[in-house]
């Protein structure tokens, strides 16, 4: 797809949206692996389904994407912050 950009929202699991926030925070399949407790065989699997689902092409465009569709918060890029508290 041009510019590995979806023109609709994915419907992504918890888990796949927990791999989508490490790769944004530019951790690497065996990184995850160990981050998360599971084999990097099983990361590697969820990353190719991740980039099916969401029509992208690699890490990089996947992070945009994320980024486009709110999916990930980066250096207070994207991210929802809560009012003051207000008494």
């Amino acid at each position: 797809m041009a510019g590995g950009k979806s023109e609709t929202p994915v419907s992504l699991s918890d888990r796949e949206l927990q791999i989508i926030d490490l790769v944004a925070a530019g951790l690497t399949n065996q990184e995850i692996a160990g981050k998360l407790e599971i084999s990097k065989r099983t990361v590697d699997n969820h990353i190719s389904n991740i980039l099916t689902k969401t029509e992208t092409e690699n890490r990089v465009a996947l992070v945009r994407w994320a980024l486009q569709w709110g999916k990930v918060c980066l250096n207070d890029v994207n991210c929802c912050t809560l009012p003051d508290h207000i008494e």
